[in-house]
């Protein structure tokens, strides 16, 4: 039987040498999926040690944690294959057809609005993918769409922090019932547009003429059979997941697997007849980030055993001790997510802090929201959208914290400065 302080310490071990392996997984060449599994189930193992064997209590401690968890990757997957669909369609053909000019600063301001709306309904991660493959449509100068990935990947950001179903971030704090539909909508939008604005100014400073060899028309791509109609039935029932919610009280993740069922029944009904197997949810199913959505359920799990031990208390009362001030505190965390991936940091703030001090719609979970969700765009390994834009397009660092950096610093400030103006406009609160 150990002691408890003993295996505090060991937990403590085992998260840091794991988060490390998370945060260097390039170096060592090892998957973060795999770090972050182990992570989880060892920090457990150390957790259920501590009695010298396995009491009922404990393992009702990690059914409840399973359970949470559980919700927020069977709404991811649903989500994921409901883009997955989507793009397996060509749907986002419907997009492409919008963008017609050559100018580098009216091309600029499109795709950072373009993505930050479409973010909102989709992802940042999806849609940082979209938009760097529309671009290479679009742009085939790698050189010269560069700076247009770097504003996709802010845009995206900023515009998956105001909506239940942008981030996984604000997604896991919806599901958890920290905040509603509504309310994070109408706190976040001005502080999420400031901040892309400000960082659109900063970004097409002195950006002037046209681009070279531009391809006016990405819409000769062949799409296939019932595109459109497949684009807007996923997008609304994306939408409609909030409504769902909203109207019966059931959790998120029922209204994702409704829509799911729904457009799995559509689609297999229109290509049945044509043997077009490849548009229809099996083989989409195929095609999903499996790591991804792992990785979130090994991370999320060993946060449970931290929150069980009752470290993430203990670190709640150190900061408020210490800083004191929730939006300090709130920013702070935001930049750290430009370093560590955010959805450890807000599962370790919704274990931090609790519903009973902080009720649903507080100030501290909408700011944690938007920053977890922005403060990411602050260096190009701050979020799964800026991972994505590096890998795809072979982005270096360095390049990253030269030129784009301290203008998406700027747009994350911005953003939380309008946040902390409004909230005290119309609440007397800062």
């Amino acid at each position: 039987m150990f002691d408890p302080s003993i295996a505090s310490l060991f937990v403590l071990i085992i998260f840091s040498i794991g988060y490390c392996a998370i945060v260097f997984e390039h170096n060592i060449k090892v998957n973060k999926t795999a770090s972050a599994l182990l992570m989880a189930v060892l920090t457990w193992t150390v957790l259920f040690l501590i009695q010298g064997h396995v009491l009922s209590e404990d393992v009702a401690a990690l059914g409840e944690h399973l359970s949470s968890v559980s919700q927020i990757i069977f709404f991811l997957l649903g989500a994921m294959t409901l883009v997955e669909l989507v793009d397996c369609h060509k749907g986002f053909k419907v997009v492409t057809d919008l963008i017609q000019t050559g100018s580098k600063k009216k091309m600029l301001w499109i795709m950072g609005f373009t993505a930050f709306f479409l973010s909102a309904i989709l992802d940042n991660l999806t849609t940082t993918i979209v938009m760097i493959s529309l671009l290479r449509k679009l742009v085939p100068d790698q050189k010269e769409r560069m700076l247009l990935g770097a504003t996709v990947v802010i845009s995206a950001n900023a515009g998956g922090a105001w909506t239940p179903i942008g981030d996984v971030t604000t997604t896991m704090l919806w599901i958890n019932g920290n905040i509603t539909s509504l309310a994070v909508i109408k706190s976040l939008l001005l502080p999420s547009l400031c901040s892309l604005v400000v960082a659109l100014l900063l970004l097409g400073r002195g950006l002037k003429g046209k681009y070279p060899q531009l391809v006016a028309r990405a819409h000769d791509e062949e799409v296939e059979p019932a595109s459109r109609l497949i684009f807007f039935l996923g997008l609304g029932s994306l939408i409609f997941v909030p409504i769902f919610k909203t109207l019966t009280g059931l959790p998120p993740f029922m209204g994702i697997v409704l829509a799911l069922g729904f457009l799995w029944l559509v689609t297999d009904i229109l290509h049945h007849p044509t043997k077009k197997d490849h548009l229809r949810v099996p083989y989409i199913l195929t095609r999903i980030d499996t790591s991804g959505i792992l990785f979130f359920f090994g991370i999320l799990l060993c946060i449970g055993s931290l929150e069980s031990l009752g470290m993430m208390r203990e670190l709640a009362q150190f900061l408020d001790r210490y800083i004191g001030s929730l939006p300090l505190i709130a920013t702070i965390i935001g930049l750290i997510s430009a370093v560590i991936d955010n959805v450890p940091l807000v599962a370790a703030g919704m274990a931090m802090y609790d519903v009973q001090t902080y009720p649903v719609d507080s100030p501290l979970w909408q700011m944690l929201a938007y920053c977890a969700g922005t403060g990411g765009s602050v260096l190009i390994v701050g979020s799964a959208a800026g991972v994505a834009f590096m890998g795809m397009e072979k982005v270096d660092f360095m390049w990253y914290l030269r030129k784009i950096s301290f203008a998406a610093l700027c747009s994350y400030l911005s953003g939380m400065a309008v946040y902390l103006l409004q909230e005290y406009a119309f609440y007397g609160w800062l």
